[in-house]
């Protein structure tokens, strides 16, 4: 009886102290925050924007008119996928009116110029009269001259009494009648000079008329020419929506009667992305990308940045922000345009893509997951000692709201916040400028500990549940 009393005690102590041991391990573990760390090391950073968008070549025109009024297609001479050269005529319209016109506009022309070279004849023969009259007056001139000299010596005879009256008489009739006869000679001189000054006037109006007339014949060259869809470039038809029969109208931006077709120049492929606007400050122009097209998997383009726009786009429209009628306040992207390099026949436009621009390179960089950063308040981290007044005074509270941004290393088996200073930032891990060395213990997880952990609070490492891949294991 005693010895079974004995047994009974003694499992009583051993539960005792059992359970004494394990309510003392409990409270010893008490606060004990159970943490995933990581190491800080050292590695290649590459830091990345993704954004997606689609195929277009570097510069593509829709082919339109420019006729004075609707005009029906009477021609289409390719069809689309067709490679085009500049300069090779596209489609025809119909154009009875305007080469009416033109060929009127001909007529008038050819008039206008038998105008100007039979005023060009009369002005000739002008020229000659004005030749002959002139040399007629040198005639008179001499005949005046000698008619002058015989008077002279008739009225030496006559004073000497040699010859008789009626002698100096027919002299002197004769010398008169030589003075009008040059002053009628210089009249016809006149006479002829003034019809050749009509001449003239006449031919010079002649050819303005010409001048006119060649300036209708361009423009109504011109209003025809745009009967005629011509390639401005070369390149390669990517869409035809118009059918022969059909009505072309001029004027009209972006309908679908307005555009005959799209000639695009391939031979500089773009992928033209939408970058947020959170992002955009990152790229610039030269950078490198990695573009993969959705309808070509397992295939990477290596790509240059060439074009960076200025103008924020609406993301759920692609308006341009200031011509938005939306709320500011939804989501913008900025246009970027990547040149591929790229045979011309790989692909087509309109293809839907996603390009990784490559914004910097960090070798050999000291670097941290990203999840292990954190931020805290600058009160959250100088809790006051006990017996210490706690500071009320705006300056003191201002300061208390600071926000650092930093991690939490593990020393002597605590959580100890570090502030840090960031560099880029790669796929996972985020390079640490200053405030960290290499080696240190970091604590990366769970993702709930990094945001609510203490400063000096107590931790204990377990990093059996790291997924693979994850933080590099203490």
């Amino acid at each position: 009886m005693k010895k079974k009393w004995k047994i009974v005690i003694l499992i009583t102590l051993l539960l005792v102290i059992t359970g004494a041991v394990i309510a003392s391990i409990r409270i010893s573990q008490s606060g004990i925050v159970t943490v995933q760390t990581g190491k800080v090391a050292r590695m290649d950073l590459t830091s990345l924007v993704t954004a997606s968008g689609e195929i277009k070549p570097r510069n593509y025109i829709n082919i339109g008119t420019n006729t004075i009024g609707p005009a029906p297609i009477t021609g289409i001479y390719v069809k689309e996928g067709d490679h085009v050269k500049k300069g090779q005529v596209l489609a025809r319209l119909a154009a009875v009116q305007p080469r009416a016109d033109l060929n009127a506009q001909q007529a008038a022309l050819n008039s206008a110029l038998a105008d100007s070279a039979a005023s060009e004849a009369a002005l000739k023969s002008q020229d000659d009269n004005i030749a002959v009259a002139q040399a007629q007056v040198d005639h008179d001139q001499a005949d005046l001259e000698q008619k002058q000299a015989d008077l002279k010596r008739a009225q030496e005879l006559f004073n000497a009494k040699l010859i008789a009256s009626q002698d100096f008489e027919a002299k002197k009739v004769t010398y008169d009648l030589a003075v009008a006869t040059l002053e009628a000679s210089k009249r016809k001189v006149q006479q002829a000079q003034a019809a050749r000054a009509q001449a003239a006037a006449q031919l010079a109006s002649a050819q303005k008329k010409i001048a006119q007339n060649q300036a209708q014949v361009a423009r109504s060259s011109d209003v025809l020419s745009q009967y005629e869809a011509v390639a401005p470039l070369d390149g390669v038809v990517t869409d035809l929506p118009m059918r022969v029969g059909e009505t072309v109208v001029p004027g009209v931006q972006n309908t679908a009667s307005s555009v005959i077709m799209t000639i695009a120049d391939m031979s500089i492929i773009t992928a033209e992305v939408h970058v947020d606007e959170t992002d955009i400050v990152s790229v610039k122009t030269g950078q490198t990308a990695d573009v993969t097209i959705d309808a070509m998997p397992n295939k990477v383009f290596k790509g240059k940045v060439i074009e960076i726009g200025d103008t924020a786009l609406v993301r759920s429209t692609g308006v341009a922000a200031s011509q938005s009628q939306t709320s500011s306040q939804e989501a913008k992207d900025f246009k970027v345009v990547i040149a591929l390099d790229i045979p011309e026949d790989a692909v087509r436009p309109g293809l839907s893509c996603t390009a990784k621009i490559t914004t910097a390179v960090r070798p050999h960089a000291l670097a941290i997951p990203i999840q292990a950063l954190t931020v805290r308040e600058r009160g959250q981290l100088e809790q006051p000692k006990p017996g210490q007044p706690v500071k009320t005074d705006p300056a003191s509270l201002k300061a208390a709201k600071e926000e650092l941004q930093g991690v939490f290393v593990v020393r002597n088996g605590k959580a100890e916040f570090r502030q840090v200073t960031t560099g880029i930032t790669g796929t996972t891990d985020v390079e640490v400028l200053s405030g960290l060395n290499d080696g240190d213990q970091i604590i990366t997880g769970s993702y709930q500990v990094v945001r609510t952990i203490r400063n000096d609070a107590k931790v204990k490492v377990d990093n059996k549940a790291v997924a693979p891949g994850g933080p590099t294991p203490a």
